[in-house]
C-alpha cells in the first residue's frame, strides 16, 4: 500500500502549522509576559535566537535521524517536544523560559526535513514547487492561528494560553499515530546516530553550488521574515498606539498573506519563472515593503497599513515553498531530508542572528524602524546574490 500525494500532503501541512503556532506563541503574547516576567520586550529577539540555534542543532541530525526512525516518528517527537517547551515557559521566570526555547527549538528543526523527505517520496517533479509551498502555508498559518487565537486566550491567562497551545501540539502527535506504519515503512532501524551525522548535511550543501546560493539566499531572507513575525506585535503596539488585539489581528493578516503567498509563488515558479527569478522578485518585494513599513506612523489609515503588510507577509513568508522545492530538486536522489537539513542550518542561522540584531539595533536607537531599514538592506543584498546567480546561469558553456 502506497501514501496519497494529497494525504501525505495534509498530514504534514497540519504538523507544520502545530509547531509553527508553537514558536510564535510567545512572541504574540510579549507584551503581556514583559509585564508578568518584568523582561523587556526587546529581548525577544534573544528567546527567537535560542529556539533556532537549538533548531539548527536539530536539523543538522533529522536526515539520520528520518532515516532511522521514520519521518511520522521524527514529527510526533518534535510535536511532544514543542508542547514540553511550552509547558516549561509557563513557569514564568528566565531560565524556565530559556530551557523552553531549546526544547521547542528541538522540536522545530526536524520538522521541514521529515515533511520533505515524505513529499520527496510521494510528489511529481513538475509539481513540486506547488506542492512544497502548500505544505510550507502551514509556517504562516500557524502563525495566523496565534495571532488571532492567542490574545483571546490570554482570558484564560497567559499560563492558560500557553497550556492550550501545548495540548494542540500534544493532539496532533496523537492523530498521527495511525499514519506511522504506511508512512514511516521505509525507515532503516539498524541506521546509526553518529556525530558525522552533523556534518553531512553541511557538506553536502558546500560542496554543490545550487545548493551553496540556496543555502544563502534562505539565510538572508529568514532574517527578514523572523524580523518581521517576532517583533510586528511590539511595533504596532508601542510606536503606532494599536491595541494588542488589533496588532495581533494585524500579525494573522501577514501570516494569512504569507500562505496565499506561499501558493502563488510556488505556482509561478513552476509555470513561468523558475527558482531564482521568483526568489530575486521576492527579495525585491521584501525590501521595499521593509522600508515602507519602517515609514509607518499613527497617521496612517489602519486599511492602507493592513495592506502593506499583506505584501509585506506575502513576500516575506512566501518565499520558504520555492526555496525548499528546489533544494529538494538540487539535492542527490534519496537525500532530500538531509540536504534540506542542512539547507536549513544555514536558514535557521539566519534567524539566530537577525531578531537579536533587529533587537539590538532597536534598543540601542531606541525605535523599531531601524531594524525594518536594516532588513530592507539585508534583502538588496540577496537580490544582488541572486542576479548574480542568474547571470552565471545564462552564460554559453564555452
Amino acid at each position: 500500500m502506497t501514501a496519497s500525494p494529497w494525504r501525505t500532503l495534509a498530514v504534514t501541512l497540519s504538523i507544520q502549522a502545530l509547531v509553527s503556532m508553537a514558536l510564535i506563541t510567545v512572541p504574540v503574547m510579549a507584551p503581556v509576559l514583559a509585564q508578568a516576567t518584568g523582561v523587556s520586550a526587546a529581548w525577544l529577539g534573544i528567546y527567537v535566537g535560542v529556539v533556532y540555534a537549538a533548531a539548527m542543532f536539530a536539523s543538522l541530525l533529522s536526515g539520520a535521524a528520518v532515516a532511522r526512525y521514520g519521518a511520522i516518528r521524527v514529527s510526533q517527537t518534535g510535536l511532544l517536544l514543542c508542547a514540553a517547551g511550552l509547558a516549561c515557559s509557563t513557569l514564568g521566570f528566565a531560565p524556565a523560559m530559556a530551557f523552553g526555547a531549546v526544547l521547542i527549538g528541538l522540536g522545530y528543526g526536524p520538522i521541514t526535513p521529515a515533511s520533505s523527505h515524505l513529499l520527496a517520496r510521494t510528489t511529481p517533479a513538475n509539481r513540486m514547487s506547488l506542492v512544497f509551498s502548500i505544505k510550507q502555508t502551514g509556517v504562516p498559518l500557524g502563525g495566523a492561528l496565534a495571532g488571532a487565537l492567542v490574545p483571546a486566550l490570554l482570558a484564560l491567562g497567559w499560563r492558560g494560553a500557553l497550556l492550550v497551545v501545548a495540548a494542540a501540539n500534544l493532539a496532533c502527535a496523537l492523530l498521527a499515530q495511525p499514519l506511522r506504519q504506511l508512512l514511516d515503512a521505509d525507515r532503516s532501524p539498524e541506521r546509526p546516530l553518529a556525530l558525522g551525522s552533523l556534518i553531512q548535511p553541511i557538506r553536502m550543501v558546500l560542496t554543490n553550488p545550487a545548493l551553496r546560493v540556496l543555502a544563502g539566499c534562505s539565510f538572508l531572507f529568514s532574517i527578514a521574515q523572523l524580523s518581521l513575525t517576532t517583533y510586528l506585535v511590539v511595533y504596532l503596539h508601542e510606536a503606532l498606539a494599536y491595541s494588542l488585539v488589533a496588532a495581533g489581528l494585524a500579525l494573522a493578516v501577514t501570516q494569512t498573506a504569507g500562505v496565499v503567498g506561499r501558493v502563488l509563488w510556488g505556482y509561478v515558479s513552476d509555470h513561468w519563472l523558475g527558482a531564482l527569478r521568483m526568489l530575486a522578485t521576492l527579495a525585491a518585494l521584501v525590501s521595499i515593503s521593509a522600508l515602507l513599513t519602517a515609514g509607518l506612523h499613527a497617521g496612517v489609515p489602519a486599511l492602507l497599513t493592513l495592506i502593506l503588510l499583506a505584501l509585506f507577509g506575502a513576500s516575506a513568508i512566501g518565499w520558504n515553498g520555492v526555496y525548499l522545492a528546489e533544494v529538494a530538486r538540487q539535492a542527490p536522489p534519496g537525500q532530500a531530508s538531509v540536504a534540506t537539513g542542512g539547507t536549513l542550518a544555514i536558514t535557521f542561522l539566519g534567524v539566530v542572528m537577525g531578531p537579536p540584531a533587529f533587537g539590538a539595533l532597536s534598543a540601542v536607537s531606541g525605535d523599531y524602524r531601524i531594524g525594518f531599514v536594516a532588513v530592507a538592506l539585508t534583502l538588496l543584498a540577496c537580490l544582488l546574490l541572486l542576479l548574480r546567480s542568474l547571470r552565471r546561469s545564462s552564460r554559453p558553456v564555452s
